[in-house]
């Protein structure tokens, strides 16, 4: 009898593979993604605090090598032949120092609303920036408004009759407009309706007989409607008119072409063909469906019209006495008021970014592909 070898055992089941541990499955489940309207706006306001950050510096350098001494600018024949009087003045301003230090003193100012003080005004700088800003937006807002209503007006009418004789007058006059200097148009229009006509004021925010009304938001116009003061009103609405006319003459080409050509692109897309299929004709298919859908390019258009708007307002307000911060950064430029000249350019870039961000904004709110971008 022969001994066999005995043969391997059988194979059990194979044991099951391990899953992935539980806490780490709830974590996952319970993790939420930030939505992204939310995440969008994040970014933005991060990259617009970078933006005021370089903002800052570029300011800051292009003072720093201005060729004219701020001391020569500032101080009198007589202190300037006295060389402790023009020390003593460095160190106060801080010129002796290195500019790197200079630069960590502003920022360290500035995150505290320091600003300096004027050379012209002998006042802080935030003060005069204060007190001037609104007779600027009062300006630059009337003057956007005006420009957006005559505007898209046009430049949907133009869309709507394309190769006609409305739209070949509009281009026209849009080409003209935005190829004409805003201080010619200025003065232009100051001859003709000021000193021809005679139908409008000519400088200033009101008349001098009158005085001004209690500040509450600034703007004239509206703070003498809420003080009931009715002379007050006309006289800050008539001084108003030339100057907004003349910037808003500035841009309304730019919003008419903006608007034509958004509302010639919806006019030829798919859904707007697909609505006059079902019927839709007239006014319907045009302002329900072509200009809503080119409401992203209105929005690009009026915040494009407010910034160009505002830096056009150094000419304007210098041209017709408007007492804003485009004829304080004028005088500040011209006397080289560095701590007002760096405060103005700051505010103008903060009003920059602020009005870009909103635009951002909406335009995400319109366009769901902006905000999954």
């Amino acid at each position: 009898m022969t001994d066999t070898a005995p043969g391997p055992a059988p194979a059990g089941p194979a044991p099951a593979p391990a899953g992935p541990p539980a806490p780490a499955k709830d974590a996952r489940r319970g993790r939420r993604r930030m939505p992204p309207l939310v995440a969008y706006a994040l970014r933005r306001v991060a990259s617009s605090i970078l933006i005021i950050f370089g903002v800052t510096l570029v300011t800051f350098l292009l003072s720093s090598v201005v060729p004219a001494d701020p001391a020569t600018a500032n101080l009198g024949q007589r202190a300037l032949d006295d060389p402790d009087i023009v020390a003593r003045y460095r160190a106060e301003q801080g010129l002796d120092r290195s500019l790197p230090v200079q630069y960590a003193s502003y920022l360290g100012d500035l995150f505290t609303g320091d600003l300096g003080t004027s050379q012209q005004t002998q006042r802080p700088v935030l003060d005069d920036l204060a007190e001037k800003l609104p007779a600027t937006l009062e300006l630059v807002v009337v003057a956007t408004v005006m420009a957006i209503v005559v505007g898209v007006l046009f430049g949907v009418l133009a869309a709507k009759g394309r190769g006609g004789r409305l739209d070949r007058t509009a281009r026209t006059l849009s080409l003209t407009g935005v190829s004409l200097p805003t201080f010619w148009i200025g003065m232009v229009a100051a001859v003709l309706f000021v000193k021809n006509l005679g139908i409008l004021p000519g400088s200033g925010r009101l008349a001098p007989a009158l005085d001004p009304p209690d500040q509450t938001t600034g703007f004239y116009t509206a703070d003498a409607l809420l003080a009931g003061d009715l002379d007050a009103f006309a006289s800050a609405a008539a001084h108003l008119v030339l100057p907004a006319s003349v910037l808003a003459l500035s841009v309304i080409g730019m919003v008419l072409r903006f608007t034509r050509s958004a509302v010639l692109e919806s006019l030829s897309s798919d859904f707007v063909k697909a609505g006059r299929a079902k019927g839709l004709r007239g006014h319907g298919v045009l302002w329900g469906y072509a200009v809503r859908s080119a409401s992203g390019q209105l929005i690009t258009a009026t915040t494009l019209s407010f910034s160009l708007l505002l830096a056009a307002t150094v000419y304007i307000e210098q041209q017709f006495s408007w007492n804003g911060i485009g004829q304080y950064a004028f005088r500040s430029s011209t006397n080289l008021d560095l701590p007002a000249v760096m405060g103005v350019s700051i505010l103008i870039a903060l009003v920059f970014v602020v009005v870009n961000l909103v635009a951002d904004l909406l335009y995400a709110a319109f366009d769901p592909r902006i905000r999954l971008s």
